[in-house]
Formats: structure tokens, C-alpha cells, sequence
């Protein structure tokens, strides 16, 4: 598995994770990882400033941060990051996910709330440290039966909304990687190098 890789082994899809509880019997439950080459606490200050109109989300700028580039360095004013912030969904939106758990350096858990306050999305990233001194950044979405996107149906969500999905968490994942990677002083690889390869069982579909 090279090391630009998001799938998540079939291990990782099937493990509990923060978060999980809140939406039973989901309409959908996506989950992606990747190898990163320095120690979670080196990680997490890039997950703690996530947010439009903040550091970005890391992932394709002209959709979800109004074109303006993600953070490329650490922010001291946007690392403090507690339960009930909401970091927003797009750029100059007063609407976004709300923070319901934070661990420094070992989980970030964000959910999308419905008008009763019930999480109908849930987004949970989880840093587990790996041989090396490197991380496994593992990042699980699950939304409920009530999760609406732009009133579509949901037959129809199940087909559109994944391979979008995975799209833009690729790019998030790996953009974080780099950014942590290069703070840390870890000079980049060829994209067919292992040295950042996840764990060796078969990974699940994106």
C-alpha cells in the first residue's frame, strides 16, 4: 500500500471509534486512514485549527474555503479548541460542526446537529501512534437516516455523495500529512515510496 493511500484496513473499518454511539443504525458510515511520519502530538495542531475561515479544512479550497488557501503553518490563536466551538462548513457561514469531544493529541470528534441539537452527521478523527514515531490518522464519518443534502433522497445520497466524499477527504488527509510532515522537518518521498505505509492487511473500499 503506498503511502499516499486513504483505505482504511478492513481492521480499522470495523474497530469502534469516538463518536460511534451517537447515530445508531446509520444511513452510511465512511472510513479513511493514513500513515503519517512524525508522532501524533506533532499531528494534532493541524486538526485543532481545522475550519473555514480559520486554517481551512486541508482539502479543495475553492469548495469549501471560498478559494482562500488552507493554513500552511500553525496557528497559536486558533489551537485552543473545546467542546461546543463550531468551526464552520464554508467560508463566512455562521453554521458548522460542533466540537463534542477534544483529546489533544488523540481525537477530535465534530458533528453536523440537527434543529433538535441531535448529531445527524458525525465526524470523528483519531490519532493512534504507530512503530517509528510515526501516526495513523484514522477519520470516520457516519450520518443518520435523517441526514438531508440538499433535499436529495436518500437512494440517492448513497450513490452521489461518496465518491465526492472521498474526494475531498483524500485531499484533506494528505494535506495534512504534508503539513505535519514538513513542520516536523521530514523531507518528502517519491509517491512510490513504503515508508509511510499503512498496516499490511487488505483495506477496505473507500
Amino acid at each position: 500500500m503506498s503511502r499516499y493511500s486513504v483505505r482504511a484496513s478492513a481492521e480499522e473499518s470495523a474497530r469502534p471509534l469516538v463518536g460511534d454511539a451517537l447515530i445508531g443504525n446509520p444511513l452510511e458510515i465512511r472510513t479513511h486512514a493514513t500513515t503519517i511520519r512524525c508522532a501524533p502530538v506533532q499531528v494534532w495542531p493541524w486538526l485543532a485549527q481545522m475550519g473555514a475561515g480559520r486554517a481551512g479544512w486541508y482539502s479543495y479550497d475553492s469548495i469549501d474555503n471560498g478559494g482562500h488557501p488552507s493554513a500552511e503553518r500553525i496557528e497559536p490563536s486558533l489551537q485552543p479548541v473545546q467542546v461546543g466551538d463550531v468551526l464552520p462548513f464554508v467560508f463566512g457561514s455562521p453554521e458548522g460542526f460542533t466540537v463534542l469531544a477534544s483529546a489533544p493529541g488523540r481525537s477530535l470528534l465534530l458533528a453536523a446537529l440537527g434543529a433538535n441539537g441531535a448529531p445527524v452527521v458525525t465526524w470523528a478523527f483519531v490519532l493512534e501512534p504507530a512503530r517509528g514515531g510515526r501516526t495513523r490518522l484514522l477519520v470516520r464519518v457516519r450520518a443518520s437516516k435523517t441526514y438531508q443534502f440538499h433535499g436529495l433522497p436518500a437512494w440517492l445520497l448513497k450513490r452521489i455523495v461518496p465518491p465526492g466524499h472521498f474526494l475531498m477527504e483524500r485531499r484533506q488527509l494528505l494535506g495534512i500529512a504534508r503539513r505535519a510532515e514538513r513542520e516536523a522537518g521530514i523531507p518528502r518521498t517519491r509517491a512510490g515510496d513504503s515508508a509511510g505505509t499503512g498496516p499490511s492487511s487488505r483495506p477496505a473500499c473507500p
